[in-house]
């Protein structure tokens, strides 16, 4: 009875008969929409049938594509797109278990154009909202399949980006069906991240990573027609949506493949693509999860601390790039982090250099070039500088401190690196950190001079002032212009010369504030003490000279008020007293550079002075030099050939600068006059002992030592016979003696009445550097080692280590 049923068509179920009515004799005729409209309409009558409406198309298609009828098979697909979108009852699932078969079958077909079907069916269908979930549905075939057609390798180039293009939409379409629905397959999986990613970064990579500014992505309804037959822009927007879904616990499950894809196709040495990938992902990604970003490319850069210097450099381009666009929102924790990483390699790079070989024992590995590590560490030190610049002012002041903090400084901080380093590492470590920090410092804007430079950061810095190392010494002072310049007036003052009206410079200059008078307050003696030791440094050379001029000049604008313009009168003048007494034995060049800084200095100051009669004696100074000592100006001193004599004796009359003259054309405005009359001389502290210098306390100390081993009152004489005579003798010098001491009293009271501070200061540190000297000898004297418990040493035996007392056996009643 059932086999004669289903001979006879009438007698077949009505939603066979309604499936089979949709398909015309002759497939090219197409589907036939009147019959479809029934179908549709029968099956939202009865959502009951659909999954078996569902399940007999699937049938057909199947042995339509079986017997090569491709027609019927784009009918069929057809009708259940339609039925797709027509249909959201809560039976649908069952329906699209059959429509996902069907999918799969066209997929798994050789022919590209079934391939293809498939893939614009399945994007349909993933824009299909579902009222109902599926908690048993499954993607990862899909995954594989589009994945697998992102590398297409048909021989024919049209048809071949024809598949690759549906692979990269059947992608986004996954992707947009799993990933906001937390009951299905969890898309960010590193077993399917690891098929996405890697397929879209092969599409993207198509084009030659070509250079791009990587903008935001835009709206999808500026996206014009065009990019949708780019490949290129099409899997572009496809990585912008995947990573704009990206929730914080999926961040990493992104970057990573990301990460292996750039290293397994060397991809970092290039930059180019590279930074075009993380350029995207930073725009792409939520600004609060940018952080994340960042702190996996330091720690790639840490795993890729051994590998070849390009390779390095092409992470930290990357990580520039990517760092500059996380500052411009939030943020986050990863500040110092960035730094320390940075700084750490610079670390590498220097030992790599120095040692040849990124292995530590030096003979095996790969072989360092020399050029590629500073190239690297050129990177770096730019990285640096650029992220600081997008940093707001606490935070860029704490940068400052903490790259202080790895500054090798002998006598305060450690040696930055092993214990084993050698004299030229930690020299080569401090060149580059000090780089650092002077990009550090060129977009550093301080308001506040007092707070943003404390007294742990000026201490370092200062002291590093004072090395041996020219390019060490160079770096500092750039560090203090930068400092100190806040209103960018440092290019104007970038050559020494004789301005004879500064008015055209346009200078920037504000009144001096409280904060930076205190700062002054507090700082000053020390800021001119480093100058005038600078500036005696026979190793200076003219970009030294050129660092103290805008110093001085930048001072004189930025942080100046009475107090502060005195004593950078006096300091020139103390300069120019030193190169003619040159008691330290200074190079010509080094002398006719001191006179000829003096004179640009003071053609400054005593124009922002605004005192005409002081403005005109330095004219006369310099007019008078013009014509009998050219060599004592900047223009004919700092430049490729100097012009300077072979000696330089005689220097007198009208080309030196007059501090008495100075003083009195002073007086009348107001100035201090007997702080300019008294010459300047510069406070010595401990730093000198700590940078490996000889400071002055300690000469003070040792000339005393020495007066005071020749005196007679060391001298043994033989007892002599006491008569009136020699009494008589006694009390008369006696009384001479008391008038000496009162008057020796009261020279000391008026000095230190009317003696300046720095003098007083000076002549107290050179005391206390006396009382310590004399401390240590008396240490040394008086802590020696425990007495040997053998007792004293006879003749013919050897000395033997001393037993300290906490080593010693004492007797059982000798112990309490």
């Amino acid at each position: 009875m059932y086999g004669v049923c289903g001979c006879c068509g009438a007698l077949r179920p009505r939603y066979k008969r309604l499936v089979d009515n949709i398909f015309p004799e002759d497939p090219e005729d197409g589907l036939v929409k009147a019959n479809m409209e029934k179908l549709t309409f029968y099956a939202l009558s009865a959502p009951e049938k659909l999954d078996r409406i569902g399940a007999y198309l699937s049938e057909r298609l199947s042995r339509d594509v079986a017997r090569h009828r491709y027609g019927y098979v784009c009918i069929a697909m057809e009708a259940l797109d339609q039925l797709l979108m027509a249909c959201h009852c809560q039976s649908i699932n069952l329906f699209v278990e059959s429509f996902l078969k069907m999918v799969r079958k066209l997929l798994e077909a050789d022919k590209p154009n079934l391939q293809i079907l498939g893939t614009n069916s399945f994007v349909k269908f993933a824009n299909i909202e579902e009222d109902t979930p599926s908690y048993h549905r499954s993607y990862d075939f899909f995954v594989s399949r589009f994945s697998e057609m992102c590398h297409s390798t048909h021989d024919d180039p049209e048809i071949r980006t024809k598949i690759r293009m549906a692979g990269i939409r059947g992608l986004q379409g996954v992707v947009r069906k799993t990933v906001n629905d937390e009951l299905q397959a969890n898309i960010w999986d590193p077993r399917h991240m690891d098929k996405i990613v890697p397929s879209l970064l092969f599409n993207l990579q198509q084009e030659g990573g070509r250079e791009s500014q990587s903008p935001p992505p835009l709206p999808p309804s500026q996206v014009s027609e065009r990019d949708a037959d780019s490949a290129a822009e099409l899997t572009e927007r496809c990585f912008r949506e995947l990573l704009g879904r990206a929730a914080y616990g999926n961040i990493k499950n992104a970057i990573t493949p990301v990460l292996m894809h750039l290293d397994s196709h060397s991809l970092w040495e290039g930059k180019t693509f590279a930074c075009h990938c993380f350029k995207i992902i930073m725009y792409s990604i939520q600004s609060q999860h940018s952080h994340l970003v960042i702190q996996q490319l330091l720690g790639h850069l840490d795993a890729n601390s051994k590998n070849s210097a390009t390779v390095r450099a092409g992470i930290v381009e990357v990580l520039s790039e990517a760092a500059a666009i996380e500052a411009s929102g939030s943020i986050g924790p990863t500040v110092l982090e960035v730094f320390n990483t940075l700084l750490k390699q610079l670390r590498f790079s220097v030992d790599y250099e120095l040692t040849g070989s990124y292995d530590s024992c030096g003979d095996g590995g790969l072989k360092v070039k020399v050029h590629e590590e500073r190239q690297l560490q050129e990177a770096v030190i730019k990285m640096i500088g650029s992220f600081a610049n997008t940093l707001p002012a606490y935070q860029c002041s704490e940068v400052m401190m903490f790259i202080m903090g790895k500054i090798p400084i002998p006598g305060m901080y450690p040696a930055f690196g092993s214990a084993s380093s050698g004299v030229e590492n930690c020299r080569m470590i401090q060149v580059m950190l000090l780089k650092s920090l002077l990009q550090v410092t060129r977009g550093f804007r301080a308001t506040n001079m007092l707070t943003a430079l404390p007294n742990s950061f000026l201490d370092p810095l200062l002291s590093s002032a004072l090395m041996e190392d020219a390019e060490v010494r160079l770096l500092v002072l750039e560090i203090l212009v930068s400092l100190i310049d806040r209103h960018d007036n440092r290019p104007k003052f970038c050559i020494i010369s004789i301005i004879p009206d500064i008015s055209l410079l346009k200078l920037k200059v504000d009144k001096c504030s409280r904060q930076d008078n205190l700062f002054m307050n507090k700082h000053s003696q020390r800021l001119y003490r480093h100058i005038f030791m600078s500036c005696k440094e026979e190793s200076s050379t003219r970009p030294h000279f050129e660092a103290l001029y805008a110093l001085l000049a930048l001072i004189s604008m930025e942080l100046a008020n009475e107090e502060v313009l005195v004593d950078l009168i006096r300091l020139p003048l103390a300069l120019q007293d030193l190169v003619l007494a040159n008691e330290d034995g200074l190079p010509v060049y080094n002398r006719c550079a001191i006179h000829a800084l003096c004179a640009a200095y003071l053609n400054v100051i005593s124009q922002l002075t605004t005192v005409p009669t002081f403005c005109q004696h330095v004219h006369e100074v310099i007019e008078n030099r013009q014509k009998d000592a050219p060599f004592l100006l900047p223009e004919d001193v700092f430049t490729e050939n100097p012009q300077i004599p072979r000696t330089l004796e005689n220097v007198e009359g009208g080309v030196l600068f007059l501090q008495s003259k100075i003083t009195e054309v002073l007086r009348g405005s107001g100035y201090n006059t007997e702080r300019l009359a008294t010459p300047y001389i510069p406070q010595f502290t401990d730093e000198d002992r700590l940078s490996k210098r000889k400071s002055i306390g300690d000469t003070v100390s040792l000339q005393m030592e020495v007066d005071s081993s020749n005196s007679p009152e060391k001298k043994c004489t033989p007892a002599e016979e006491i008569t009136f005579e020699i009494l008589k003798k006694t009390i008369v010098n006696n009384a001479g003696t008391e008038e000496q001491e009162r008057e020796r009293r009261k020279q000391v009271v008026e000095k230190f009445q009317k003696a300046p501070f720095e003098e007083i200061a000076a002549h107290c540190g050179a005391r206390a550097s006396l009382l310590q000297s004399k401390l240590n000898q008396i240490f040394e004297l008086t802590i020696r080692p425990p007495p040997s418990p053998s007792g004293t040493l006879t003749a013919g035996q050897q000395q033997e280590r001393s037993v300290p007392v906490y080593e010693m056996k004492f007797p059982n009643l000798c112990v309490y």
